[in-house]
């Protein structure tokens, strides 16, 4: 079965992906991960996406796609996977639609995690960072031992810039903005499913495999 999840910021997208695959038996793949992946393996093309890496631009899509075709056709795809940040645009969508075609593929479906912003804002403004050692920690989900102390080296927990509440309603109006092309996209192919990404870990898997035909 072949996926694409989507989900804003604080949505739980990348967690919730590791634990459908897991039940489904398919591979999580983060768009990001394969990237550096490439990157690391020295490919050509994660010699060439790293170009763009190093100065701060964006992957052009068609490096994107040719190391996402290359992730898909190894031996662990062979019966599906789910996507992970890919893809994040209409003509990125349309550039996967043609690639699986090609491989005589088609996408099965596109779950889209629902998340009130005022949870979103909750989730990730609460989330705390070591400054020495880099650990995470989240105010009410995953809080220290000790108030604004790391469990693990005692160094001081800070709020990153991007964490400020701010900062992350600006950043879910422009994920509002570039997502909402994407999913009436996969809307008009009878893909998309929309899962309210509100509750326990599995509350959410099993409305993700109520709407995949899955059993809970």
């Amino acid at each position: 079965m072949r996926l694409v999840l989507m989900g804003a910021p604080g949505s739980g997208k990348g967690t919730q992906a590791k634990v459908l695959g897991k039940r489904i038996k398919v591979p999580h793949i983060s768009s990001g991960d394969i990237l550096r992946e490439s990157i690391r393996r020295n490919s050509a093309l994660g010699v060439e996406a790293k170009t763009y890496m190093d100065r701060g631009e964006l992957v052009p899509d068609e490096v994107l796609l040719g190391v996402m075709e290359e992730r898909l056709q190894e031996s662990d795809c062979g019966h599906g996977y789910i996507l992970d940040g890919f893809p994040r645009t209409v003509p990125q969508a349309e550039a996967f639609r043609t690639m699986l075609a090609n491989h005589a593929a088609h996408l099965d479906h596109v779950l889209w995690l629902q998340v009130p912003t005022v949870e979103l804002v909750r989730r990730l403004s609460g989330r705390r960072t070591c400054k020495e050692c880099g650990s995470s920690y989240h105010l009410s989900l995953d809080p220290p031992k000790k108030s604004g102390v790391c469990d693990k080296c005692g160094g001081q927990l800070i709020q990153r810039d991007d964490d400020s509440e701010e900062t992350i309603v600006a950043r879910l109006t422009v994920y509002e903005k570039q997502t909402t092309p994407l999913a009436e996209f996969y809307r008009a192919q009878h893909l998309l499913s929309e899962i309210n990404g509100v509750g326990s870990l599995d509350d959410v898997l099993e409305r993700m495999l109520g709407a995949i035909g899955g059993n809970a």
